[in-house]
C-alpha cells in the first residue's frame, strides 16, 4: 500500500462540482493499493501517517505529528500510485490491486482512521475528482508497506 503524503494548510475534494472532503492544516494522503495487499497494510499505513513526523516544531524541525498538531487527515484513493512506469512510454496497472479489492481495502483504512482519529475526510473512489491543495513548504513523502 502506498500513502502519497502532502503536509498542507488546507487541501479539498469536489466530485461533480460539490466539495465531498476537506480539511485545514494537515496532511493530503494519496492512497495506492496494490496486489496483496491487506488489513495489515492498512493497519501498518494508518499508524505511519498518523505519528509521521512532518511539521515543524518551535525550533523548526520536522518534530511532530498530525496527532500532534490535531490536524486534519484527507484520504484519496488514487489507484495510479501503485502503477508500473519503469519502462516504455504507457504505465502498466498490473502491480494494482484490483478494483474492488482496492475499494475494500481503501475503505478500510478509511473506517480504521475514523476509529482512531476525528479528523478525517476522503474523496471518493472510482470517481473522477478534482484535488485542491495549498502544500505547506511544499513537504510531500511516499510512504510504502509493501504487499505480504
Amino acid at each position: 500500500m502506498i500513502g502519497l503524503l502532502q503536509r498542507v494548510t488546507r487541501a479539498s475534494v469536489e466530485v461533480d462540482a460539490h466539495t465531498v472532503g476537506a480539511i485545514d492544516a494537515g496532511l493530503l494522503v494519496l492512497v495506492g493499493v496494490e496486489r496483496g495487499d491487506g488489513p495489515a497494510q492498512t493497519e501498518r499505513l494508518l499508524e505511519r501517517l498518523l505519528g509521521y513526523r512532518v511539521f515543524e516544531d518551535a525550533e523548526g524541525r520536522m518534530n511532530l505529528s498530525v496527532r500532534d498538531i490535531q490536524g486534519g487527515l484527507l484520504l484519496v484513493p488514487q489507484f495510479t500510485l501503485a502503477a508500473d512506469t519503469r519502462k516504455g512510454m504507457r504505465p502498466s496497472f498490473t502491480p494494482a490491486a484490483p478494483p474492488e479489492e482496492g475499494e475494500r481495502l481503501f475503505n478500510e483504512l478509511v473506517s480504521q482512521a475514523r476509529n482512531a482519529w476525528p479528523h478525517v475526510a476522503t474523496g471518493r473512489f472510482g470517481a473522477h475528482m478534482v484535488v485542491s491543495l495549498i502544500n505547506d513548504g511544499p513537504v510531500t513523502f511516499q510512504l510504502r508497506v509493501p504487499p505480504a
